[in-house]
C-alpha cells in the first residue's frame, strides 16, 4: 500500500516516516511540506493512503480534501483534537490521530484503511464477474419464447436466406436472423466470419486442411479472403 506524507514540520515528517517503516506493506513515496505540491503530484500518481497534517501553511487539510476530485483514503494527523467531529463528515477520512502518534494506533489506524481497500477491491471483482458472465450470454427468440444461449457453447452459425443456423455444444436452432446481426452481438476475440455464410467460434476449431475447417464433425469452407486472417489469429508452432 503506497503513501505520502503532508506535514510543514520536518520533524514530524521523519517521525512519520520511521513509524511507515514498522508497517508491513505501507511504503511512503513521497513526502510534502505544503498541500500545493502535494496536489501536483495526486493529479500524477495515484496512491493508496495520505497521512495529513491539519494545520498547514498555504490551507488546512479539509481544505486540501476540497481540492480533491477523487480523493485517496487520509489519515488526519494534528496535534489539535478538536477538529474530530468536523473529520466526520468526509467520507474519505479513515481515521484521525493525535500527536505525539503512537506506534500500535498508527499501526490500528492503517490496518483499517487496508480493510476498506480490500472491501473496495473484492466488490469491484464481483462487479466484473457480473458483467462478463451477462456478455457470455445470448438470447435467441425461438416460437416467441426466449431461449438463453451460453455464447461460449456456440460452434457455428450458418446463413439460410432469411435464417440462420444456430449449432451448439447441446442443440441446433434455426433462428429469424441474419449473419450480420448476430455476428454485432458475438465477442470479436472468440468468433470469426470464416465465409460469407458462416461464423464460427475459434476455441471450437479441430483441424483445417485447405480451404475447409473442421468444427465438431462439420466441415466448413474458408473463404479465400479470410484464410490469412484465420491463421494470423491461430497460436502456430
Amino acid at each position: 500500500m503506497n503513501c505520502i506524507i503532508i506535514d510543514d514540520e520536518t520533524t514530524a515528517r521523519v517521525i512519520l516516516n520511521r513509524i511507515c517503516s514498522e508497517v508491513d506493506d505501507l511504503k511512503v513515496v513521497a513526502e510534502f511540506e505544503n498541500a500545493v505540491e502535494a496536489i501536483k503530484y495526486l493529479y500524477k500518481h495515484k496512491v493508496d493512503l495520505v497521512l495529513l497534517d491539519i494545520h498547514l501553511p498555504d490551507f488546512t487539510g479539509f481544505e486540501f480534501i476540497k481540492t480533491l476530485k477523487d480523493p485517496p483514503k487520509i489519515i488526519l494527523i494534528s496535534s489539535d483534537k478538536n477538529f474530530a467531529i468536523e473529520a466526520y463528515e468526509y467520507d474519505c477520512i479513515v481515521d484521525y490521530l493525535v500527536k505525539p502518534i503512537l506506534i500500535p494506533r498508527f499501526i490500528k489506524a492503517v490496518q483499517k484503511v487496508k480493510s476498506i481497500l480490500n472491501k473496495s477491491d473484492k466488490e469491484i471483482s464481483q462487479i466484473t464477474e457480473v458483467v462478463n458472465d451477462h456478455e457470455n450470454e445470448l438470447y435467441i427468440n425461438i416460437d416467441r419464447r426466449l431461449i438463453k444461449i451460453d455464447i461460449r457453447t456456440i460452434y457455428f452459425i450458418e446463413a439460410k436466406g432469411d435464417y440462420i443456423h444456430l449449432k451448439t455444444e447441446t442443440s441446433n436452432y434455426i433462428v429469424h436472423s441474419s449473419l450480420k446481426k448476430i455476428e454485432e452481438k458475438l465477442p470479436n476475440n472468440l468468433f470469426f466470419k470464416v465465409h460469407r455464410s458462416y461464423i464460427i467460434n475459434v476455441k471450437k476449431i479441430v483441424g483445417i486442411e485447405d480451404n475447409t475447417v473442421l468444427i465438431n464433425k462439420e466441415i466448413i469452407p474458408i473463404g479465400r479472403s479470410s484464410r490469412a486472417e484465420l491463421m494470423n489469429r491461430l497460436n502456430l508452432l
